[in-house]
């Protein structure tokens, strides 16, 4: 089997067997093709660890750590798979050291900041309570993007105020859906368009299809702007808040990891940071002399 024949296995295997998403499959993708130009399209059965570490050696200067291990996870994953297949005996990327990542603290914004945050919207257009209930659905419910984009009317019950969300490898959970939040999606789902393309999407664009992912990404980074808030902060960071608010509220990690849909417990485990809020109330609390 030659190289690009592995390849396209292997991503067949992530998206059919795996149920990895369009994205981690583009990744990787990119990340072997980038591999193999870098080997000069080599047969694999003459790859060696030293070829592995050459090639993330090459790269070091240009990207980051937190890249060159994504890289290396996918080199270790595709050369396992290749073993499986018994195209290879052993894999050649099992024996380079993962790149000592920083453990970066997640960026989150204080409860005066999200409320304020979350009002920017303009609430005489439908585009204006659209995005109004992207934000209050985002901070609410502690969803990725694409899990919000992807969500569908048909997985939202209003009754229990719950919404059917399918995260990563497609693993399904039920996320609960605050009060602000879905009076501000029922407003926004009053004044929507009709004619609409994607008709059973929540989110729809102003061309009147399913939301994307950059889309969310570019509205969200325009009032960011207008608040005079940091530019590093992301969609993602509406998550990081929604995380650390539970905890400083007394919510238990293990709740906190079912609501993200984490795996494991130790990725829920970087939202342990102290925050000076949560370290005065512990102070206050049980200090004699607070």
């Amino acid at each position: 089997m030659t190289a690009p024949q592995a390849i396209e296995r292997f991503l067949h295997y992530l998206s059919v067997e795996r149920n990895a998403s369009e994205h981690t499959c583009r990744n990787y993708r990119d990340d072997l093709a980038r591999f193999f130009r870098f080997l000069g399209h080599r047969r694999l059965q003459t790859i060696t660890p030293l070829d592995v570490r050459r090639f993330l050696a090459g790269q070091s200067e240009r990207y980051t750590k937190r890249t060159m291990a994504r890289r290396l996870s996918c080199l270790r994953s595709f050369f396992r798979f290749c073993c499986r297949e018994r195209v290879l005996e052993q894999n050649p990327a099992s024996v380079v050291p993962t790149p000592r990542l920083e453990r970066r603290l997640p960026s989150f914004l204080d409860e005066a900041q999200v409320t304020r945050f979350v009002q920017l919207p303009a609430s005489d257009t439908w585009q204006g309570l659209r995005d109004r209930a992207i934000l209050e659905a985002l901070y609410s419910t502690g969803i990725r993007v694409s899990e919000l984009v992807g969500a569908n009317l048909e997985d939202m019950d209003e009754v229990s105020g719950t919404l059917m969300v399918r995260g990563k490898g497609k693993r399904e959970r039920l996320c609960p859906i605050g009060r602000t939040a879905l009076a501000a999606i029922r407003q926004y789902l009053a004044k929507r368009p009709k004619n609409l393309s994607a008709p059973r999407a929540i989110f729809v664009s102003q061309k009147c299809s399913r939301l994307t992912v950059r889309q969310v990404d570019r509205l969200f980074a325009r009032y960011i702007t207008q608040a005079g808030l940091p530019a590093s902060l992301s969609p993602h960071s509406l998550r990081h808040t929604f995380a650390t608010h539970l905890l400083d509220r007394g919510a238990d990690l293990r709740s906190v990891q079912e609501l993200l849909g984490h795996q494991s417990l130790s990725t829920t485990q970087i939202y342990t940071h102290i925050t000076p809020q949560r370290l005065k109330r512990v102070y206050e609390q049980a200090h004699p002399r607070a």
